[in-house]
């Protein structure tokens, strides 16, 4: 199957619809005219523009794939055609090309409606830009020519040209293109925007953060189309057979002949008990059409399906194991709790180097990308700390950060890490999620303890896994303490705690090699290794990391936990609809295979349920681009 051009099917309809009118008056004229008569040759004329129409696109196909010296099912349908003319059933021969030609271009509309949801992504990508000069006045530019630095302004009902960071107004924002969800998010100045998502009421000054081609859309466009070509394993392995099933049906169609006309003495030629047209019928109902789309019908409406809810499934890998995941691990830390810790204390010993203490640990901090950044760098700010000039960054996943101000090192994150003594306890909450940042150079010690809170539907999420029988293990980084708190309130059946991301590694790794088809849920660079060890790899797209997102399989655009569910839905949906399409495919073939052989068949009916098996294929794989999650 071609699918270079979009239009494609369009073609092919064309041809279709040419060679079934050209067919019908065929009929009529053979009526009008019947053989023996003067003007019998229109219909014989009528019969070879029909084959001619019909046939146009296989014999493109059929005679690109001999000269790479393979056999495939445009091949396969050339040769019956070309049969039916020698053994005098020509309508036979254009009756089988227009409902093949018929079956190409639904399966071309199929393929080319995944392909669509996905362009209507770009669509949406605005082409100009309103650009801030440096003397402040505006000017339109192209976005291809925004660059990291410049200064946007989106007005009231724009889409938001490139990804950046609002300068200054509010407004709220339809991220529905990139998320599926479609409430409006509110932003203000500090929030991010992502390009191609659409500015409600008020008027924004962003300061552009990504070129065009880094952008957030253009990712996801990226990320879904290689998704479209990478094929499930299921797919693969009609593939990889396809060839050695198209010689086996020559060769079983030419034994069958043989035995017809040795054995049984049959005519060569003739009428429907000739060897030549029982062995054409076989050849037809052995063919693979269907086959061939019962995966790529069903994988790439899925994708396609998926993108539309702010899920991005990378290949057709992804979409056929999701349904078949028993454990799934999770990260605690932005993946089952909001991500967005509050601090609830600073403490500095000794107190008298407080504003030194906060200002270097404001300093080394902002070079961070953990979840616990954000809130650390707020709570410095808000007591007057000053940003220094950092030396030497060595970034330690899973363990903290270090780099060297006015010539001493400074050293932040867990507690052994930093080298820091024990302090007493501090008074929080005792239902609270409590984890401890620590600093120090060797004089000063600074501990931020923060307080995270649980997503809103973790919980639900989790029960509603067990009650799909899904197994659910939460591997965090963070205090045992602070990981028994969140346990509890999610629900989660088992946790491990204090794990660097090695350890991380080792226990997905430990899961799988049980025997479990293993799962990771994951958002930050130390979840990497994790993600990359898991049978399916699940990133929490809006605020997770490059790296998470490259080794993830699957991507919850929104950061809704929630989503996790419905990708499941989704995938077993999938592999529903593929298992139909194999029952359909093969077994239209083999019942028909077995009517041909132990009783016979006219080549018209086997071309009917051939070309019909294939129709109901493409048609069922088509039905999932309608899925909507359950709740």
């Amino acid at each position: 199957m071609s699918d270079e051009h979009h239009d494609e099917w369009k073609k092919l309809a064309v041809f279709a619809v040419i060679s079934g009118l050209f067919g019908l008056l065929a009929l009529l004229v053979s009526h009008s005219y019947p053989p023996g008569n003067s003007l019998h040759w229109i219909s014989t004329l009528l019969l070879a523009l029909s084959c001619l129409a019909g046939g146009w696109d296989a014999l493109i196909d059929g005679w690109a794939s001999l000269r790479e010296k393979r056999v495939d099912v445009h091949t396969l349908m050339i040769l019956v055609a070309g049969g039916s003319w020698i053994i005098g059933h020509p309508e036979e021969g254009a009756l089988l090309l227009f409902l093949f030609s018929t079956a190409g271009a639904i399966e071309h509309y199929a393929m080319f409606r995944t392909r669509g949801a996905i362009d209507a992504l770009l669509d949406r990508a605005p082409k100009q830009a309103r650009l801030i000069e440096n003397d402040g006045k505006e000017s339109i530019i192209s976005v291809s020519a925004l660059k990291p630095g410049h200064q946007i302004i989106v007005l009231p009902g724009e889409l938001v040209p490139a990804d950046g960071q609002v300068v200054s107004g509010e407004s709220s924002v339809d991220e529905s293109t990139l998320t599926g969800e479609a409430k409006p998010v509110d932003k203000k100045t500090g929030s991010f925007v992502s390009s191609g998502t659409l500015n409600s009421w008020g008027r924004l000054v962003v300061l552009v953060t990504k070129a065009e081609k880094d952008s957030s859309l253009q990712r996801i466009v990226t990320l879904i189309r290689e998704a479209q070509e990478s094929k499930a394993p299921a797919q693969r392995a009609i593939d990889r057979w396809g060839d050695i099933y198209a010689i086996f049906t020559l060769s079983a169609s030419l034994i069958f002949f043989l035995y017809h006309y040795y054995v049984l003495h049959n005519p060569m030629m003739g009428g429907e008990t000739s060897a030549l047209y029982r062995a054409m019928t076989l050849m037809v109902v052995l063919s693979p059409c269907a086959l061939v789309l019962s995966v790529p019908s069903a994988i790439l409406a899925a994708i396609a399906a998926g993108a539309r809810q702010g899920i991005l499934f990378r290949g057709g890998a992804a979409v056929e194991r999701l349904s078949g995941v028993n454990t799934i691990c999770f990260d605690k830390t932005g993946t089952l709790t909001s991500g967005e810790p509050v601090v609830a204390s600073l403490e500095v010993y000794p107190p008298e180097n407080r504003q030194k203490t906060l200002s270097a640990l404001l300093s080394v901090e902002s070079n961070s990308t953990h979840p616990f950044a954000a809130g650390i760098l707020k709570a410095c700010r808000a007591e007057g700390a000053q940003c220094l000039s950092v030396k030497g960054l060595a970034n330690f996943p899973g363990k903290g950060i270090s780099g060297e101000i006015d010539g001493v090192t400074w050293k932040i994150g867990g507690r052994d890490f930093v080298g820091c003594a024990a302090l007493p306890s501090t008074n929080t909450d005792s239902g609270a999620i409590i984890s401890e940042v620590w600093a120090s150079d060797g004089t000063s010690i600074a501990r931020v303890t923060l307080v995270d809170e649980v997503r809103e539907q973790s919980a639900a999420t989790l029960s509603a896994l067990h009650q799909l029988g899904i197994h659910t293990i939460m591997l965090t980084g963070d205090r045992e303490e602070a990981a028994a708190v969140a346990a509890k309130k999610v629900g989660v059946e088992k946790f491990a705690a204090a794990l660097s991301p090695e350890a991380k590694m080792q226990m997905v790794r430990k899961i799988s090699s049980e025997g479990h088809l293993v799962a990771m849920v994951g958002d930050g660079v130390n979840d990497a290794p994790s993600l990359v060890a898991a049978d399916i790899a699940i990133a929490m797209g809006s605020r997770g990391s490059d790296a998470a997102l490259e080794s993830s399989d699957v991507v919850l655009m929104d950061d809704k936990i929630e989503k996790l569910l419905n990708a499941i839905e989704l995938s077993k949906a999938a592999r529903t609809a593929i298992r139909i399409n194999i029952i359909i495919s093969v077994g239209a073939a083999l019942t028909m295979a077995t009517i041909v052989i132990f009783q016979g068949a006219t080549l018209s009916l086997g071309v009917m349920v051939h070309e019909g098996s294939t129709v109901i294929v493409c048609l069922n794989g088509l039905r999932l681009l309608a899925h909507r999650p359950k709740a």
